[in-house]
């Protein structure tokens, strides 16, 4: 990168279109106290982000620059290294360059602006104020101003409806295999980033055809949005409980270990086993793995559906670890 642009005044950042970054001016690097561009080049541009804004950054952006080519003058806030909020003004472009699809940026800092705003919203009430000596004018103003609450109100409802739907599994209420991959790069990326661990289960319900065969698809739902209830109650609080798709649940355990992690996995299998599910009593078999310093999503997948697989040959309604297959 030639020094002009290292040092422009405002800051700028390339990514592919999987959101990893391939460069960065100095600027940029100065906004986010990061004093290596080493620490910031072929990470994710989410983890600078706050789980707020990479929500904002996947619901609008990406979709955004992916139809439009481009992303005009989008408010935005990264995340320090020391966890402070930065807020910028974004413009991107989406080009082929070397044969490859990238997304450049440019990233203007909007404190100053911010402030220009607030002076602005201070002289508008000191002119609602004046404007109260005429009765007809502020009658009228307060009837905008109710018009603009309503919809304002309906947009910010909308945006949380649809934040939900891109979230979320429709029948059971977990979260989506979507929103599952995502929190799983950002949690291995943070489990490597604070040296902790990170296990992964998935999580099968035994002989499901069956019931779906026997007793038709409604009671099938039924019991996959009760046995999503249990996950949810007893998984824990930390935990990421997503449905991965049919019979199937994954659930993330940040900073858990092997042990505990199969001591969660079991006290899950033991309460579905234990708990009736309307007139129905169903298993489940359950694969862990654990995250090691060389570990990637798809290792970490590929281990547990692995430990999944030895749980049901074993005769199902078990929980296997994938760090024990190696041993047997």
């Amino acid at each position: 990168m030639d020094n002009q642009l290292d040092c422009a005044p405002g800051g700028y950042f390339s990514i592919s279109e999987t959101g990893f970054v391939q460069s960065a001016n100095r600027t940029f690097l100065n906004m986010l106290g990061i004093k290596n561009a080493d620490d910031l080049i072929g990470r994710h541009i989410e983890t600078v982000m706050s789980p707020t804004n990479k929500m904002f950054f996947h619901t609008y952006f990406y979709p955004h620059i992916q139809l439009y080519e481009r992303v005009d003058e989008m408010y935005f806030a990264f995340r320090t290294v020391d966890k402070q909020s930065v807020p910028v003004l974004i413009n991107g472009v989406r080009q082929e360059r070397g044969g490859e699809v990238v997304i450049d940026c440019v990233a203007l800092l909007m404190r100053k602006r911010l402030e220009y705003e607030k002076d602005t919203l201070r002289s508008k009430q000191q002119l609602e104020e004046l404007y109260q000596t005429t009765r007809d004018v502020n009658n009228r103003l307060e009837a905008l101003n109710e018009e603009y609450e309503r919809k304002q109100q309906a947009l910010m409802e909308m945006n949380r409806n649809l934040e939900t739907l891109a979230s979320t599994d429709p029948l059971t209420g977990l979260h989506n295999r979507r929103f599952f991959e995502d929190c799983l790069r950002g949690e291995l990326q943070a489990s490597k980033d604070n040296r902790l661990p990170l296990s992964l289960l998935i999580i099968d319900i035994d002989h499901f055809k069956k019931i779906n065969d026997t007793y038709g698809h409604p009671v099938g739902d039924f019991v996959l949005i009760e046995l999503a209830r249990l996950l949810r109650e007893t998984a824990g609080a930390l935990s990421i409980c997503a449905r991965f798709g049919g019979e199937e649940f994954v659930v993330l355990l940040p900073a858990v270990g092997s042990e505990d992690a199969m001591a969660a996995a079991e006290q899950i299998r033991s309460v579905i086993e234990n708990t009736p599910l309307g007139t129905h009593r169903v298993t489940i078999s359950a694969g862990v793995d654990t995250s090691q310093p060389g570990s990637t999503e798809a290792s970490l997948l590929e281990h547990a559906d692995l430990a999944l697989y030895a749980s049901k040959s074993n005769g199902r309604n078990r929980v296997s670890h994938a760090k024990t297959l190696s041993k047997t």
